[in-house]
């Protein structure tokens, strides 16, 4: 089955071969778009790219910090106001967060040697590079948060030591938020491990 280039090739072959003229607007004429004198945007942009295309921006340390802020103080708020009604906190987020930040980190290794084409590695594929891409920036979010919500925890918690489960609760707090820092730097590093050696990003250096 042919593609549309190798139907555009071929009519442009019978065409040379019969001396015939490209009629006016046909695909793959003079003028359009894949045919000869067309340009690089009309062909889907620079590069061949698609139309629209771009690349994705790094996540860099506003957001993190913006989400982590608005958090802790959402965090703060709840917790300052209904800690009564709040049950002992489960300590099984702790584990979880913590085996996320350990997958994603040997990911972003991985990954990165790939990219960078290190012998006995294969290629990265770019579909499954976005993919982690995504995965990276929203496991980046979800860290924020949980660092913030728990940061503020903590603040509340803090003058509050002196009741058993209160302590129970701060170590809680303490161990989750760390794991989700953790977490946030495994997904910080992941994004990284994505980029293309040499790749400047939109308003960076280059890596």
């Amino acid at each position: 089955m042919y593609h549309d280039d190798d139907r555009r090739a071929a009519r442009g072959h019978w065409h040379a071969m019969h001396g015939g003229a490209w009629e006016p607007g046909e695909p793959g004429g003079p003028g359009q778009p894949g045919g000869p004198g067309s340009t690089d945007a009309e062909r889907g942009g620079a590069g061949g790219e698609p139309p629209g295309g771009g690349r994705v921006r790094p996540t860099g340390w506003r957001m993190p910090v913006v989400v982590i802020v608005l958090s802790a103080l959402a965090g703060y708020l709840l917790v300052d106001r209904f800690y009564g009604d709040i049950p002992l906190l489960p300590w099984t987020a702790i584990p979880t967060l913590g085996l996320l930040a350990v997958g994603e980190g040997i990911t972003a290794v991985h990954t990165r040697r790939r990219i960078r084409r290190v012998p006995g590695t294969e290629p990265m594929d770019p579909l499954s590079a976005a993919r982690l891409v995504a995965l990276a920036k929203a496991s980046a979010v979800f860290a924020s948060v949980v660092v913030g919500a728990f940061g503020g925890m903590l603040v509340v918690l803090a003058d509050r030591l002196t009741a058993t489960d209160v302590r129970a609760d701060a170590i809680t707090a303490s161990g989750t938020l760390a794991s989700g820092v953790l977490l946030l730097g495994a997904a910080l590093f992941l994004e990284h491990a994505c980029r293309v050696p040499g790749e400047k990003p939109p308003g960076g250096p280059r890596t």
